[in-house]
């Protein structure tokens, strides 16, 4: 290439850098730097991860692992399956369980209640031996138990070989998985999420401070669980509700912190997370649940047209100042043919700023549409016929 050539390419290619550089963040403000292997902040209100470092890295979750415990032993109660006046017997495993404990005595069993306060509060390791042989018998069967509602919920990176969080090789989970484990059980289980908010718990006359030191610096922090082993570091799961103007109720923050190196960075750190989420970020009800989102064309049915919307709010969480930005486009089922059931997904809708996906959620049939008659149904097959 002759050298005149070249030099032409080069000024040339100084004059766009400038206009090439790489698009900004969705954020207007970068996350903060956190001191830590791996850590995530969810809005649990949107579902939306609003930053993220490592969050599928498989790690030990340590006693964080106890939230699983706790969302079994919720759901066995809710179930009838275990009463809080029950007393479960203490074995020699969960007597002689290492670790932080509650100090379970089998000659005078705690109460499932009392249990749920020792575990959770407490972090106590015997008290979740109690409680796993409770509802399965063993430890090994109940960790068995533990995995298979992991399915459930979509964890796709963890496994459980106990109820405590004891190392174990084969016992890993990420971030991401901690994050929606935590919130599934924030939002399911309403009723027992206020025993993570207990600041200090008493039993057989040892009182035990709570490990989350947010409790005690947030007011907006009301749980969630403390986790610690030399391999895991010092980690954290907090979570902390704010109110917000456009939102029925508060809008809630999960942050899931791995691998710091003190008590009291873990603190700092999610503290950090929280912050930045609550003044960077604002979500914003698109839909409210059952308000049509948009009338579909409905072939073959006794009526034409089916309106569409969702089971929920859609709640979408966007950089500060963005929200004007936001657009929605739907992606239909074509062709959409009766019979439809209520709830039927019609489409997918998915809320964008720019190209970025914010949202994407299936779009729902909100009443359903029964077929046409036999003139009606064989018109429209025509109609169909002549379209394509």
């Amino acid at each position: 290439m002759p050298r005149s050539t070249l030099r032409s390419l080069l000024l040339l290619l100084l004059v766009l850098l400038p206009f090439a550089t790489p698009r900004p963040a969705l954020s207007q403000v970068a996350a903060p730097t956190i001191a830590a292997r791996s850590w995530l902040l969810l809005d649990a209100t949107s579902g939306q991860v609003l930053a993220a470092h490592e969050p599928d890295l498989k790690v030990e979750p340590a006693s964080l692992t106890k939230v699983m415990t706790a969302y079994l032993a919720f759901g066995a109660l809710r179930e009838k399956r275990l009463a809080l006046d029950q007393r479960p017997p203490v074995s020699q495993a969960a007597y002689k369980a290492g670790g932080s404990r509650m100090f379970v005595d089998p000659r005078d069993p705690a109460s499932v209640e009392q249990l749920l306060n020792g575990m959770i509060v407490q972090s106590g390791n015997d008290a979740s031996i109690v409680l796993a042989e409770a509802l399965a018998g063993t430890e090994e069967i109940f960790a068995q138990q533990m995995n298979r509602e992991a399915q459930r919920l979509g964890l796709r990176n963890t496994r459980f070989r106990n109820a405590t969080g004891l190392p174990d090789p084969e016992h890993y989970s990420t971030a991401r998985d901690l994050a929606t484990m935590a919130a599934r059980l924030i939002s399911d289980f309403p009723e027992y999420y206020p025993l993570y908010s207990k600041r200090e718990y008493t039993y057989n006359n040892i009182r035990q401070p709570n490990r989350n030191r947010l409790l005690a610096v947030d007011p907006s922090v009301d749980g969630m669980k403390t986790g610690h082993t030399e391999a895991a570091g010092y980690c954290l799961i907090a979570s902390a509700h704010r109110k917000q103007p456009g939102l029925d109720g508060e809008r809630r923050l999960v942050s899931v912190v791995i691998g710091a190196n003190s008590e009291s960075t873990r603190a700092i750190e999610s503290q950090k997370l929280l912050n930045y989420g609550f003044q960077n970020f604002d979500a914003v009800r698109v839909y409210a649940k059952g308000q049509p989102a948009g009338t579909y064309q409905v072939w073959k049915g006794a009526v034409d047209t089916v309106a569409g919307g969702f089971d929920s709010d859609l709640v979408v969480t966007v950089p500060r100042g963005q929200a004007e930005k936001m657009k929605a486009e739907v992606e239909r089922v074509q062709p959409l043919v009766a019979p439809i059931a209520q709830g039927q997904r019609i489409g997918t809708l998915r809320v964008k700023i720019e190209d970025r996906v914010l949202v994407e959620r299936p779009l729902l049939a909100l009443a359903a549409v029964e077929p046409a008659g036999w003139f009606g149904r064989t018109w429209d097959g025509l109609r169909m016929m002549l379209s394509k």
